[in-house]
């Protein structure tokens, strides 16, 4: 069987700079929407978003109107009748520039993003526990939560993003139309790059070091 090529996805990154903007993606139900249109690049109600987080479609077609406010989704074409409005993400990807724009908000994404990944964890752990209970075979999907240090120059920071960006890229769910093979399962994917804190990366001296310096510091004031 012949694997079916990927059409290349042309580039367009979502830049937001203004603190406001940030603020307004500092809550769980507009992430987990916005993750669901950024990463599938398909238009949704917000009945179909609302699905996902629980929401009702009102309170989920608020937050769309928020987001469409700071360019973040934008409307798409109706599709059938028309009679519920769609909604789509506004390019391929959303950067968040905090590095200009102060910590706070960027924070409180994290910590919302952190919060949902420990719910799926414990979610996951849930469904596994009570099939084991009922003496089931365990056929959940796998998984897998690593973290890696590694030393990177700018050049390899920007190639190690992109060379992730094109892995996500091409296992993308098709947007063919076409029913998704047997076995198929949603699976949440979050990964992340930032520097080690300076305080953790500094090599700290060894006990001996630390006696030899506070001798040497004694012999030099004459205490």
């Amino acid at each position: 069987m012949t694997e079916k090529k990927r059409s290349p996805r042309t580039e367009n990154p979502v830049r937001i700079t203004d603190p406001k903007a940030i603020r307004a993606l500092a809550h769980a139900a507009r992430l987990e929407a916005i993750n669901e249109l950024y990463s599938s690049q398909k238009s949704r109600t917000a009945t179909e978003l609302a699905a996902f987080t629980g929401l009702t479609p009102s309170a989920m077609s608020y937050h769309l109107r928020a987001l469409k406010k700071w360019g973040i989704v934008v409307d798409a074409p109706s599709d059938g009748d028309g009679r519920e409005r769609r909604w789509k993400a506004a390019g391929t990807d959303l950067n968040l520039d905090t590095a200009t724009t102060g910590q706070t908000p960027g924070l409180a994404i994290v910590d919302i993003e952190l919060e949902a990944l420990r719910k799926r964890i414990a979610s996951h752990a849930k469904l596994r526990d009570a099939a084991r209970r009922r003496g089931e075979p365990d056929e959940t999907p796998v998984m897998v939560v690593s973290g890696n240090v590694l030393k990177l120059t700018l050049e390899q920071r920007a190639e190690f993003k992109r060379r992730m960006s094109e892995l996500l890229d091409e296992f993308e769910p098709d947007d063919t139309g076409e029913a998704d093979p047997e076995g198929t399962e949603r699976m949440y994917v979050l990964w992340s790059m930032l520097p080690e804190g300076r305080d953790a990366a500094r090599p700290k001296s060894s006990p001996k070091r630390a006696t030899e310096k506070a001798a040497e510091k004694k012999g030099a004031t004459g205490s």
